[in-house]
């Protein structure tokens, strides 16, 4: 798989995944992989992100994991995303190294927000900056930042213009003792992202310097 292959297109529909394990079934789960996901499992997260497992893409390497995880405020769901674990036991040129971490995260935006010009590379740098204020050390990072607009007409037309950003990107987690990740760091600073572009406050005085998006018009009801 080329690093910059989109991640989270194959199976996505999930009539083609699993959980956890490997893609035929007929290999023994690494214990490295199975120490991941334990991490990814076991991670204390804000209790605005509400976090369970979904079906992971099986084509995309030998060994995955998948969380979907959805920001909300009260009944209301400000944005959303998917975190998928890939480990392959050989090593990959693409990725140097054995696991790698790709993502998706979509959230609605105000319309003047979605005409910034820099706001590319604004959602770029939460991603990069959410794993560096998490001391964590990754590479091979890439990714696309979209943003699309919709404009209703005809029987439509009552619709109000929405405006969404879409961010997918992957990068390679050091490996630590005994070749595992620490997925749980991870699996926090992409917990930090999410809720910087769904717009909710800092979680700590420690996060008091972020900027997040402002509240998005309308968010979605549950």
């Amino acid at each position: 798989m080329a690093a910059d292959r989109d991640p989270l297109s194959d199976g996505a529909d999930g009539r083609d995944d699993v959980n956890e394990g490997d893609r035929d079934g007929t290999r023994t789960t690494p214990l490295p992989f199975r120490a991941a996901v334990d991490a990814l499992r076991s991670a204390r997260l804000r209790p605005q992100i509400e976090v369970e497992p979904t079906p992971a893409p099986k084509r995309l390497a030998p060994f995955a994991y998948a969380l979907e995880a959805t920001v909300v405020d009260g009944e209301q769901e400000l944005a959303d995303g998917r975190l998928v674990l890939l480990h392959d036991p050989a090593g990959h040129d693409a990725w140097r190294g054995t696991f790698r971490l790709v993502t998706l995260i979509r959230a609605e935006l105000e319309l003047e927000m979605a005409v910034d010009p820099l706001l590319p590379d604004v959602c770029w740098s939460w991603l990069t900056g959410a794993l560096q204020a998490r001391g964590l050390t990754y590479g091979e990072p890439s990714g696309t930042v979209t943003r699309a607009s919709s404009h209703y007409f005809g029987g439509l037309s009552a619709r109000p213009a929405a405006s969404q950003i879409e961010i997918r990107a992957s990068w390679t987690p050091r490996e630590g003792l005994g070749g595992v990740p620490d997925t749980g760091a991870h699996l926090a600073a992409w917990c930090d992202l999410l809720a910087q572009v769904a717009g909710l406050p800092p979680a700590g005085p420690g996060d008091a310097s972020v900027v997040t998006l402002p509240q998005r018009r309308g968010p979605q009801s549950r």
